[in-house]
């Protein structure tokens, strides 16, 4: 049986919270081993994946990243992203980006169901992308 780990980069709670859940759904429905931890954010998550890279078969990166006035928003993601890859990468282990990089709450809000629109939960988008790996990797 396949293990995952979410990982849930909780600083905006309210959001990652509904990512989490519907990444859990998706693999819910099929046979997986699922567990989760937090990250203080998301910054962090690629510690937590390193930490656990041999535990797991594969992992759900989930977090919420709002830009702001300063390059922060920038340099959090950029840092981010490229070593959730390089993780990706190194150890052959798929990590689905649940990660959501908004310009505002309501963009947010949107990527992760709490507002009503036509766009896709980001972590089952996430947890359906792990799966196509493991199923065709």
């Amino acid at each position: 049986m396949k293990k995952i780990l979410l990982i849930n980069a909780n600083y905006y709670k309210d959001i990652t919270d509904k990512l989490e859940k519907a990444a859990y759904q998706t693999f819910k429905k099929k046979n997986f081993k699922i567990s989760s931890t937090t990250a203080p954010g998301v910054f962090e998550i690629p510690f937590v994946i390193k930490k656990n890279i041999k535990k797991f078969d594969a992992f759900i990166a989930i977090g919420c990243v709002i830009k702001g006035k300063t390059p922060h928003f920038e340099f959090i993601c950029k840092s981010a992203f490229d070593a959730i890859i390089n993780l990706s990468v190194n150890y052959n282990k798929p990590i689905g980006n649940a990660i959501i990089t908004a310009l505002n709450k309501k963009q947010a809000y949107e990527r992760c169901g709490k507002l009503k629109s036509n766009k896709p939960n980001k972590g089952s988008e996430a947890a359906r992308a792990v799966l196509s790996i493991l199923k065709n990797g």
